[in-house]
């Protein structure tokens, strides 16, 4: 191989590697919806606001394939994608709540109205076969799949799934102790209770109305 052709294979990795690095880069949720997440902190109302996302990107997907234009397949791959993680973000919403044993009985209902037509619809996209589909049937499949995952978890018993969630939760955490020293084990369960104690000593104190030096008035 000469110079110019190994400079040219160079070049090509290095351009390969760059668009690898900016898609694994690339948010999922544009910045509005970012904003709309951090202030939406009730569980049930945060899963619901992740369908409402998941759906746009169905949608957009649908809007997408109804026409042939340059670059379609780089928009429905990214679009898959997108969609994917959003349904992992419904995912670990749920499984967060559920461990810190709050009720989301009414999130996973609209979540499982929300995926069932979501699974539906990919998977009509396969049914149609369009020309470039085998530029973005990789992740069509991973979309599909996320869904049906989801869903099924979605469905699941939710004292179960708890149940699951905080064995899964204590096994990694023999797991993880068992690699540790005595002190450190000692350490990490020191600061576990430390932030126990803290955690307790918020919830037991309830903020005042008045000002320093202010009674309420039948004192």
């Amino acid at each position: 191989m000469n110079y110019c052709s190994g400079l040219r294979v160079t070049l090509a990795l290095t351009l390969g590697l760059a668009v690898n690095l900016a898609a694994q880069n690339r948010d999922f949720l544009n910045t509005a919806e970012v904003q709309l997440i951090r202030d939406t902190q009730e569980p049930n109302e945060r899963l619901a606001l992740y369908s409402k996302f998941a759906k746009m990107r169905v949608d957009i997907l649908m809007q997408i394939l109804q026409k042939q234009k340059p670059g379609r397949s780089l928009l429905v791959h990214d679009t898959l994608e997108d969609y994917s993680h959003i349904i992992e973000a419904i995912d670990s919403v749920a499984d967060d709540a559920l461990r810190r044993k709050i009720a989301v009985d009414k999130g996973m209902l609209v979540v499982i109205a929300a995926e069932k037509d979501f699974s539906e619809r990919l998977g009509k996209i396969e049914d149609m076969n369009p020309p470039d589909l085998s530029r973005f049937d990789f992740v069509l499949k991973q979309a599909i799949d996320t869904t049906n995952d989801s869903l099924e978890l979605s469905m699941e018993d939710s004292k179960k799934r708890q149940a699951d969630i905080l064995a899964a939760d204590e096994k990694e955490k023999r797991e993880r102790e068992g690699s540790m020293s005595d002190k450190e084990v000692a350490e990490r369960k020191k600061q576990d209770g430390d932030a126990a104690d803290a955690a307790g000593k918020a919830k037991k104190k309830i903020p005042s109305l008045y000002k320093p030096g202010e009674k309420p008035p039948d004192q």
